[in-house]
C-alpha cells in the first residue's frame, strides 16, 4: 500500500505562488514504478486533472490551464513531489489532491491512479 500525504495549501493571492508537496511512503512505492499526478476538486465540479510526472522517465504533463504556470517537480532523496504554483487564479480555489498509480499511463484519468492523499485546501483571493 502507497500512502500519500499532501501539504502547503493555505489562502494565496491571485498572482502569488504556492508550493504544494505530497510526501509518499510505503514499502511497494517508487518513483521508478508510480505515475504521480496532482487533481484538484473545486466545489461543486468534478475533480480534474492538473499535472503528472511519468513513472520510469522524465515526462511530464500538464492540463492546459496550468501549462506556463505550474511546475511538477519530484525529489528522489525525500519521495516527494511538488506541485510550483505561479500566478494562481482565483477560479483554480479548490481542493489539491495528490494521487500515485502504478505502471500508468493514462496521465490525464483519475482512473489510473489507485492511491490518493487526503487533499489540501487552496483559496486564491484576488
Amino acid at each position: 500500500q502507497v500512502q500519500l500525504v499532501e501539504s502547503g495549501g493555505g489562502l494565496v493571492q491571485a498572482g502569488g505562488s504556492l508550493r504544494l508537496s505530497c510526501a509518499a511512503s510505503g514499502r511497494t512505492f517508487s518513483f521508478s514504478h508510480h505515475t504521480m499526478g496532482w487533481f484538484r476538486q473545486a466545489p461543486g465540479k468534478e475533480r480534474e486533472f492538473v499535472a503528472a510526472f511519468m513513472w520510469g522517465g522524465t515526462s511530464t504533463y500538464y492540463a492546459d490551464s496550468a501549462k506556463d504556470r505550474f511546475v511538477i517537480s519530484r525529489d528522489f532523496d525525500k519521495n516527494t513531489v511538488y506541485l510550483h504554483m505561479s500566478g494562481p487564479r482565483t477560479e483554480e480555489t479548490a481542493d489539491y489532491y495528490c494521487a500515485a498509480g502504478k505502471y500508468n499511463s493514462e496521465s490525464y484519468s483519475a482512473k489510473g491512479y489507485e492511491n490518493w492523499g487526503q487533499g489540501t485546501s487552496v483559496t486564491v483571493s484576488s
